[in-house]
């Protein structure tokens, strides 16, 4: 059998669902009134209801709801008239009340889909389940004196509010994956349910895996790979795990449905527990809160309040700017990029150097600056003018980069900024001619030897004549006259 036959694509086949957390865009938390801001000291945001105090009772975020039923709108999913909480019991010193309240058997949305480009073409993974759920806290291990011998607790996150969503394992690759977060995720921010900030917790991932010999109907043992908080730590975790799983079953061992932690460090997943199956957190009804009821009329608000989502824009900005497939998903990454995308391609009349130019130059120097499209002092109509400018020759490809970077750092105008840098080309026909005969006359040997053969020498002359210019001379229509002259008998 070949090599690339034994490869555990080629024998298994990969089984991917995923679990995924997202923090909802809410300013308190989901049954209390504080706050959820990231960055605070440790437990300063907390107060009974989050920490389970006796007699402290939960009162349900009215604006949380709303977010999480506009993301399972957005995401094609059937909003259950009438849901209720439920108590997921389960032990961990960073869950003080001793159980957590979530949905369980009546969630706030079901079914949905949702699809997303990727290089084989378009992939649509369909949704289980949308719910609401409050987070746990934070068990610190590291970063103190007597790390090693003890644990601490940041409750700050008790209660912070989330929407949970259930994909069905139809995901069959770690790209596919890391695929599917990233346009859930854009998806999230495109419709303001969540900013998504993975780096502060904001959106996590628990990935199910299994693998199963192909041709086989049964599925096989399942790990769960839980809170991956990055794309690339999504798709490093099952590469990782399908190479594991296919070792154990290609030497004859049996799988355990598990529960496995990712170590980014070591670049490998670490067993941590057997998996719990749903009995395990007797879930019961929460008594304290009544059934969450969403009205026809609440639900039309937030259908019409609906922003263009990433998949649609997507479409728009190709059919409506002959983009390609990796183009258009690029300018429609985000709504403020489609926005600058628009706005310069209107102000230079050339959509295809907008996008070049964002996705290149700029997108280098804004990440180099940690900076959004959106904070970028380059407004979009001054690239456009940049990008007139170069196509003119006006300024040369080189210069314009210099004269981007100078915009970014003052905010200034193109044309503005070119003229006071001297930055703008010579492109006066007979004020090159003049300068170019000046250097031909001054360099009669390399003439000479052009014309004894040595067409080579055209360059040096080329490079003399914008030496003279100081730089400042269009470098085509230098190269253009100076052949035009060497052609010339006599000249």
């Amino acid at each position: 059998m070949a090599a690339s036959d034994t490869t555990p694509a080629a024998v298994y086949e990969v089984i991917i669902g995923l679990e995924v957390h997202a923090q909802l865009a809410t300013a308190s938390k989901l049954f209390c009134a504080c706050s959820t801001a990231f960055g605070a000291p440790p437990n300063a945001q907390t107060c009974p209801t989050c920490l389970g105090l006796p007699g402290a009772l939960p009162v349900i975020n009215a604006r949380a709801v709303d977010l999480a039923a506009l993301a399972a709108l957005a995401l094609g999913a059937a909003i259950t008239p009438v849901s209720r909480f439920a108590r997921k019991h389960y032990f961990y010193p960073d869950l003080p009340k001793g159980y957590q309240i979530t949905q369980h058997d009546q969630p706030l949305a079901t079914g949905g889909m949702l699809s997303w480009p990727s290089p084989d073409g378009p992939r649509t993974t369909r949704l289980v389940r949308v719910h609401l759920e409050e987070d746990a806290g934070k068990s610190l291990h590291e970063g103190f004196p007597d790390s090693a011998a003890v644990a601490y607790l940041d409750f700050n996150r008790c209660g912070i509010p989330l929407v949970e969503i259930v994909t069905h394992p139809d995901l069959r690759s770690a790209a596919d994956a890391a695929g599917f977060a990233r346009e859930l995720r854009a998806t999230l921010v495109a419709v303001g349910a969540s900013d998504a900030a993975m780096q502060e917790g904001g959106l996590r991932c628990d990935a199910n895996i299994s693998l199963r010999r192909r041709g086989d109907a049964a599925l096989g043992a399942r790990a769960e790979i839980k809170n991956l908080n990055s794309f690339r730590a999504l798709e490093r975790a099952l590469d990782f795990e399908i190479a594991r799983q296919a070792d154990v079953l290609d030497r004859g061992g049996a799988l355990m449905v598990e529960t496995r932690l990712w170590d980014d460090d070591a670049g490998c997943t670490v067993a941590m527990r057997a998996k719990e199956d749903s009995e395990d957190y007797r879930y019961f009804p929460e008594p304290d809160l009544p059934p969450l009821v969403l009205t026809a009329d609440r639900l039309t608000r937030l259908e019409a309040s609906m922003p263009e989502l990433p998949a649609a824009r997507r479409a728009r900005l190709a059919a409506a700017y002959g983009l390609a497939a990796d183009e258009a998903a690029a300018m429609a990454q985000t709504a403020a990029t489609a926005r600058y995308f628009e706005a310069a391609a209107a102000a230079s009349g050339d959509a295809t150097a907008a996008c070049r130019w964002i996705r290149g130059e700029l997108s280098r120097r804004l990440s180099e600056a940690g900076l959004a499209i959106e904070d970028s002092r380059v407004a979009p109509q001054e690239l456009g003018s940049l990008i007139r400018m170069t196509a003119s020759g006006a300024v040369s490809a080189t210069a314009a980069k210099v004269l981007l970077a100078r915009m970014m750092a003052t905010g200034g105008a193109a044309e503005a900024l070119a003229a006071a840098e001297g930055l703008l080309q010579e492109s006066d026909g007979t004020a090159l001619d003049a300068l170019v005969d000046r250097v031909l006359a001054s360099h009669e040997p390399q003439v000479a030897q052009y014309r004894a053969g040595k067409t080579a020498v055209a360059g040096y002359l080329v490079g003399q004549v914008m030496k003279a210019s100081g730089g400042r001379a269009n470098p085509s229509e230098v190269d253009r006259r100076v052949r035009a002259r060497l052609a010339l008998p006599g000249a």
